[in-house]
């Protein structure tokens, strides 16, 4: 195992990423055996469809999880800000491209909250977000007086906005979320930022000792998360144009588990974003395959729930030998 791993271009892509890919792989195929065809385009486009808007929700609670916190909030603040920007558009006739500015300016504002809370007020992550997660699923029903937010579909004048999830039938929601997830990756890697968070999560007094504001960065964290759930709503309505309140748990779950499947410490300073990505694959190809199987989507929280509890003993038990 240790000679596997020394290997050049596994240390380069790292050996927890090339299982997970091996993986998602050997899912393909056991998926496409179970069903009695090869899943073709339209499964893949179904499951990158789904990859779009989760993906911008794990890449930001990944930065949340390397602190040591967690964000329970992302998805129903993706789906607020649906609802609310719909309802602008819509209902009050904001232009389309402030509408989209809206859903991230309404993702970062919960953000802010959320870093308040946590870093400033003293709130137990989980608390916070709990909090911030039915506040987000409150403000969207009073907003949109418990009404659908309709969004402009296919051939309206107004829809060029689809074409951040697809363009004749191209995935560019599908390049415009690995761009993020290479600058996301150089900001938790390569700059002042990531190293300030990853300590944090590694050990928060020893980084407050040395003279650094922890307060700050923490919250930081908190507020990239929120961003990038707003811009996950700009790809969700591409997907769905009929966003619904009271939404966004499930999405919650999803992106949580990504992560935690990517290589990313519960217990804070370790995070992957290649990791957390290829951790949003699975989880997409694990609802299409089941579904192409004949299971009802039931199946895809138990399958989830073993693959995380798996995960996150692997990380207790890497954690406890590195002692």
């Amino acid at each position: 195992m240790e000679t596997i791993k020394n290997i050049p271009l596994v240390k380069k892509l790292g050996f927890n990423r090339i299982i997970l890919i091996l993986v998602l792989i050997l899912m393909y195929f056991v998926f496409s055996l179970g069903s009695g065809r090869l899943l073709g385009a339209g499964d893949l486009m179904n499951a990158l469809n789904m990859v779009d808007y989760l993906g911008f929700l794990a890449l930001g609670v990944t930065f949340v999880i390397a602190t040591g916190g967690i964000d329970f909030s992302i998805g129903p603040v993706m789906v607020c800000a649906g609802l609310i920007a719909g309802r602008l558009l819509v209902t009050f006739g904001w232009p389309l491209w402030l509408a989209l500015i809206m859903c991230v300016v309404v993702g970062a504002c919960f953000g802010v909250i959320n870093g308040i809370m946590v870093s400033y007020m003293g709130l137990p992550s989980f608390i916070s977000s709990m909090a911030s997660m039915m506040l987000a699923k409150g403000v969207g029903s009073v907003f949109t007086h418990v009404q659908n937010s309709n969004w402009p579909k296919t051939g309206d004048p107004n829809s060029w906005y689809k074409y951040f999830v697809s363009y004749n039938g191209f995935p560019t929601g599908l390049v415009f979320l690995l761009v993020v997830a290479i600058i996301c990756a150089i900001i938790l890697n390569r700059t002042k930022i990531g190293r300030y968070i990853l300590c944090i999560g590694s050990n928060r007094e020893a980084v407050r000792l040395s003279g650094v504001d922890t307060r700050r960065w923490e919250a930081l964290a908190y507020i990239i998360c929120g961003i990038l759930a707003g811009i996950a709503a700009i790809t969700y309505v591409g997907v769905i144009t009929q966003v619904q309140p009271g939404l966004g748990d499930e999405f919650n779950n999803n992106a949580i588990a990504s992560c935690v499947m990517g290589g990313t410490s519960m217990a804070g300073g370790v995070a992957s974003m290649g990791g957390t990505l290829i951790g949003v694959f699975i989880i997409s190809l694990l609802r299409v395959g089941i579904q192409a199987m004949g299971f009802r989507p039931d199946y895809q929280y138990i399958i989830t729930g073993v693959i995380v509890a798996l995960a996150v003993f692997a990380d207790i038990r890497s954690s406890a030998r590195k002692k």
